[in-house]
């Protein structure tokens, strides 16, 4: 194969793999649903959910159309008023704090940790305040955040009115991980899934789920998706179609599979490129399972923004290897963030980690071949730019 046929996607566009079992579960459904009678109501969300909620482990697993539903779901829990505040990593996805500010109150953003490119339940304490009502954290690119810190943290500085904040994940790259022997989902308040078509699995291109042992919790998600589902309160339709459910429980099935071949990939990826001193590579603290939605490499400091898009840029047009930064802080990669006036100097460690992270390429039907040319691009690339 020549370097012109090479194509490796920044962010694979389809995140897992379909089977015929898939292709066969849609297409029974859709014909089940040519019955007048039935239409496309039918059992497979409901089973779906319930395996769903067996395999992270917790009572409650409420499917919506997508993670950015749950994520607004998720918010709409906390009752919000106007000042209330919510902590949130600076480096993560815009919906995360898109949900937060969709609801009205003050995003507080936090700094990350290098080491995991999660949350720093360190500086999540400094940033605590009389008006702290959750702490929405990122299990960001497969590794789960440390849940218990920021649970310590969070009853260590109660609210005065709410009592300790709540603790929620954003597990929408990491459905499969696992995190001190439970699979991410079962610890803190609730965490919210999503199965969009780069994602670990999938439910036909969106998808989402809200995980939470909490049963009003549960009572408030079902509502909310639903018009009110014949509660009091305020509702719309962010409900999952019988399609995704077929599809999502097959996925589901399969996704321990799928994981370990991407964790596989992402092993032989580290050991390849682990002997080039400029690149700091992902690693897994003990106690975690990383399922890497992301390869997250830094380069060095002095690399930041110049040379990082350089190696970038070099290895997109000369070798075909796409990669991306997920993600920067926020305000960098979403207008609407942009015009908050977020202050860069406040998050030093996250706005220079923003600058020299970057994710390779990586899916976990490559085949050795495909990552000995990846690695081998990205030593090229890095021998080039060292001059």
């Amino acid at each position: 194969m020549s370097t012109a046929d090479r194509n490796y996607p920044s962010l694979p566009p389809l995140g897992g793999w379909y089977t015929e079992e898939e292709i066969e579960a849609v297409v029974a459904c859709m014909r089940d649903s040519m019955d007048w009678r039935k239409g496309f109501g039918g059992p497979e969300i409901g089973q779906f959910e319930e395996a769903f909620a067996a395999y992270c482990g917790v009572k409650h697993a409420i499917a919506f159309n997508s993670c950015g539903t749950g994520l607004d779901a998720s918010m709409m829990c906390l009752d919000l008023e106007p000042g209330d505040e919510v902590i949130s990593p600076a480096i993560t996805y815009a919906a995360t704090h898109l949900a937060i500010l969709g609801q009205g109150a003050k995003l507080v953003m936090a700094e990350i940790d290098p080491a995991t490119m999660n949350i720093d339940p360190a500086d999540v304490e400094k940033r605590m305040t009389d008006r702290t009502r959750a702490i929405l954290a990122v299990h960001n690119n497969g590794l789960s955040a440390d849940m218990d810190a920021l649970q310590a943290v969070a009853e260590a500085h109660p609210n005065p009115r709410h009592g300790p904040a709540k603790v929620i994940g954003d597990a929408a790259r990491a459905c499969g991980g696992g995190y001190k022997g439970t699979k991410v989902g079962k610890a803190g308040w609730m965490n919210i899934f999503s199965f969009q078509t780069s994602k670990n699995m999938t439910t036909l291109g969106e998808g989402g789920m809200v995980t939470t042992d909490d049963d009003e919790v549960a009572r408030r998600c079902r509502a909310y998706r639903s018009f009110g589902a014949g509660e009091a309160l305020w509702g719309t339709n962010y409900r999952m179609i019988r399609l995704q459910g077929a599809v999502g429980l097959i996925q589901l099935r399969r996704l321990d599979e799928m994981n370990a071949r991407r964790r596989d990939r992402a092993h032989k990826m580290t050991e390849l490129l682990s002997d080039i001193p400029e690149l700091t590579l992902p690693s897994e603290p003990g106690g975690y399972y990383h399922v890497y939605y992301g390869y997250t490499i830094m380069v060095p400091e002095d690399w930041a923004t110049g040379k990082r898009q350089q190696l970038m840029d070099w290895l997109q047009n000369e070798r075909g290897v796409g990669t991306v930064v997920m993600n920067n802080p926020t305000y960098k990669h979403n207008a609407y963030l942009a015009t908050l006036g977020f202050d860069p100097a406040s998050i030093p460690v996250s706005e220079l980690t923003g600058e020299r992270l970057f994710c390779l390429s990586i899916h976990p039907l490559m085949t050795d071949d495909d990552l000995e040319y990846i690695t081998g691009a990205v030593r090229e690339g890095v021998a080039l730019i060292r001059g």
